[in-house]
């Protein structure tokens, strides 16, 4: 297959910009629907104007498809490689986008949505470890944040199209929105189709030849025996030797402790994304809801809070371009847990006094809560996972953290809206709680991995203890940056003394 023969940081940006395409139709086909259920419009019409129960349906649909893609991708993303697991997502979504385009029944609606759910499963779970395992640790988090930033452009496209195919008449009123993310789909499968795979997945599984290849495209350097080439194969090679010392994989070593700390690093990776949806993003996408049946504003004025509360969304979502990788993950994990804590504490003040003036407040705190979840709980749950875990449990580690974002997802959707018809804005009680909650969390257990190489990571919980040393280290950093170097110092030094010690044997042997 042909490659494209960018080099260097052109060829980084080109992986970035197709990583970016994958996560705008996530962003995208998250949104689509919120704009065309539950309103008197054309779709209500096409579908027997489906009650709540089956509107609840149509989407949890989605959620559940995508846990699944994740676990498929659990299973078997590792053997088959991240690449082919992106090419894999894109042709899904298209089967699954062309099957909810032409619906006529809800059963072929319900088809759709699972199916198109697996692709995004599949891209959710792997985009983020191609990113990571194919650009340096100082842009890392930068680059992978793009992509969260994406998603919300993504979501905000889905919102106005939604809202300007409303005034249209006919069936593609719905049909051309749905439609519409094949374009996104298309773009992902031309892109995807002419990049290199991770050149960490080619060594892991015997590519040794191709994955260095990648490396001097990925390093701008002419030959693979350029000293920065031959040294970078090196770390990855020495990491690698560490991680398989105990044979082939077997599940189990995801419940291993100990200094690699396996199951710590699992429980990190579903734990932040867990956070991540019982933080209140849950108001992000049912924000007219919100508006509407929490501080009693009209239907036509909270659809146009809901539009402008996307682009605030969106706004905030650059932030952490500038951010992550200067102050790290573990700050801005802390600043946006005590930012939504607080945001959700005075709008519940506000809500409690009952006033008009003071739900127009309360709409000013979901707007700043828009901010902080931006800077910090909307990119990091995507980025920590690739980052905090091994080569040899990375793709295995994204898919769970990717299915259990999901489950979160759908439990928290399917909760939400009940739990704000009984007890109104007391809801926001229950997430200024758990904000509360994670800020003591995220300092004591979640170590920082700002500049870090991948390498590196593996290093990361040495330190051992109840916390994996994250208590005891400043700022949570409890590996050097470029702790892999030692590694592989050591590792010429044992073969240098190996060598030195064959030839003094054989020379015994001679004079014998």
């Amino acid at each position: 297959m042909w490659i494209v023969r960018l080099r260097g940081r052109y060829l980084v940006w080109a992986i970035t910009a197709c990583c970016c395409q994958g996560f705008l139709l996530l962003g995208y086909d998250q949104g689509v629907m919120s704009g065309i259920i539950g309103a008197n419009n054309q779709f209500g019409a096409d579908f027997g104007h489906p009650d709540p129960t089956t509107q609840g349906t149509i989407v949890a649909l989605y959620d559940i498809g995508c846990a699944v893609g994740s676990l498929i991708t659990f299973f078997w993303g590792e053997s088959i490689g991240r690449k082919r697991m992106i090419m894999a997502g894109a042709s899904t979504m298209l089967i699954g986008t062309a099957i909810l385009t032409s619906s006529t029944t809800l059963a072929q609606l319900y088809v759709g949505r699972i199916v198109t759910g697996i692709g995004n499963g599949f891209n959710s779970s792997s985009i983020p470890v191609y990113q990571s395992e194919t650009c340096g640790g100082m842009i890392r988090g930068t680059l992978v944040c793009l992509n969260s930033t994406v998603t919300i452009i993504g979501l905000v496209i889905a919102y106005w199209l939604d809202y300007g195919m409303s005034f249209v008449s006919g069936p593609a009123q719905w049909r051309l929105p749905i439609g519409f993310q094949a374009v996104f789909t298309l773009c992902l499968l031309l892109q995807v189709l002419v990049l290199p795979d991770s050149p960490r997945w080619c060594m892991a599984h015997g590519r040794e030849e191709e994955g260095v290849r990648i490396l001097a495209q990925l390093e701008d350097r002419d030959s693979s025996y350029d000293p920065v080439v031959v040294a970078k194969r090196k770390e990855i090679e020495v990491s690698l030797a560490q991680e398989s010392a105990g044979g082939p994989f077997r599940y189990r070593e995801l419940l291993q402790g100990g200094p690699l700390g396996n199951f710590r690093r699992i429980c990190l990776c579903i734990g932040v994304n867990v956070m991540q949806q019982f933080t209140g993003y849950v108001c992000s996408y049912l924000a007219p809801v919100v508006y509407q049946n929490t501080m009693g504003l009209s239907r036509n004025l909270s659809l146009i809070l809901g539009g402008f509360t996307s682009v605030t969304y969106m706004i905030a979502s650059f932030i952490p371009l500038w951010t992550v990788d200067r102050f790290g993950r573990r700050v801005l994990l802390m600043t946006s847990a005590t930012g939504l804590s607080l945001c959700f504490i005075i709008a519940s003040i506000l809500l409690s006094i009952g006033t008009k003036g003071a739900a127009y407040g309360a709409t000013a705190m979901v707007f700043i809560f828009q901010i902080f979840l931006g800077i910090g709980y909307l990119p990091i749950p995507w980025l920590y996972p690739a980052e905090i875990t091994t080569t040899r449990i990375r793709a295995r580690g994204s898919a769970i953290s990717s299915f259990f974002n999901w489950m979160c997802v759908f439990a928290v959707v399917e909760m939400t809206p009940p739990a704000i018809a009984n007890i109104n804005w007391r809801v926001f009680i229950i997430f200024a709680v758990f904000n509360a909650l994670w800020v003591p969390l995220v300092y004591i257990f979640f170590p920082e991995t700002k500049g870090l190489e991948l390498e590196d990571v593996d290093h990361i919980f040495e330190k051992g203890g109840f916390t994996g040393g994250v208590w005891s280290s400043p700022g949570g950093r409890t590996v050097e940056r470029k702790r892999i170097a030692r590694d592989v110092e050591e590792m010429l030094e044992n073969e240098k003394l190996a060598v030195e010690v064959r030839i003094e044997n054989e020379g015994r042997k001679g004079d014998q």
